[in-house]
């Protein structure tokens, strides 16, 4: 009888810890994003933003402007968003525009880092970069396109590992990763 007691006890125990456990977790209120062009009462639960723009100057007058057809929030860090078919505008001061397009971005609001992944094209007057990764820091003063690298100009076409561009000073790095292997270049006549 009493351990009969002592069982019924425990089962109904777990039975409470468990339905707590399942409440709490599926009453859990979801995170809450305000849209900047909206009105203060209009705040949505969702982390997507559909038609992101973001514009940014640093110091030395250089102007970036990332947009992008959907944006997600990173719940874990909100300084990160996301990105969905992305189009970026560096204007470097005193230079010609460079213009980035990727399937997908992830960009960080506070230093405005940005990895562009997935068909990546950079365009800069007759310069042409494609690969399927790119890391732009302002910060750094680099963009390093990585994974399927060509280049193409009016008279070549380079293929390599990776390309670092100093955004500063216009420096490139064209390399592989591996020493044995050689940049390919050729000229397009």
């Amino acid at each position: 009888m009493k351990i009969n007691f002592v069982v019924r006890a425990l089962l109904l125990i777990l039975v409470l810890i468990l339905s707590i456990f399942f409440y709490s977790k599926f009453t859990e209120e979801k995170p809450r994003v305000k849209i900047d062009d909206q009105p203060e009462d209009n705040v949505y639960s969702s982390n997507i933003i559909k038609n992101v723009n973001y514009v940014s100057e640093d110091t030395q007058g250089n102007k970036y402007t990332i947009d992008a057809i959907e944006g997600e929030i990173d719940l874990n860090n909100s300084n990160l968003i996301y990105l969905t078919d992305v189009t970026a505008l560096i204007e470097l001061k005193d230079s010609d525009i460079v213009r980035v397009n990727s399937d997908y971005g992830k960009y960080n609001i506070n230093n405005f880092d940005t990895i562009f992944t997935k068909n990546v094209i950079i365009n800069y007057l007759d310069n042409r970069i494609t690969g399927e990764y790119l890391d732009f820091s302002f910060a750094r003063n680099s963009m390093i396109v990585s994974q399927e690298v060509v280049y193409t100009n009016i008279e070549n076409i380079l293929k390599a590992d990776v390309i670092e561009v100093d955004v500063k000073t216009k420096d490139i790095k064209i390399f592989m990763h591996v020493s044995d292997n050689k940049v390919n270049v050729k000229n397009k006549d």
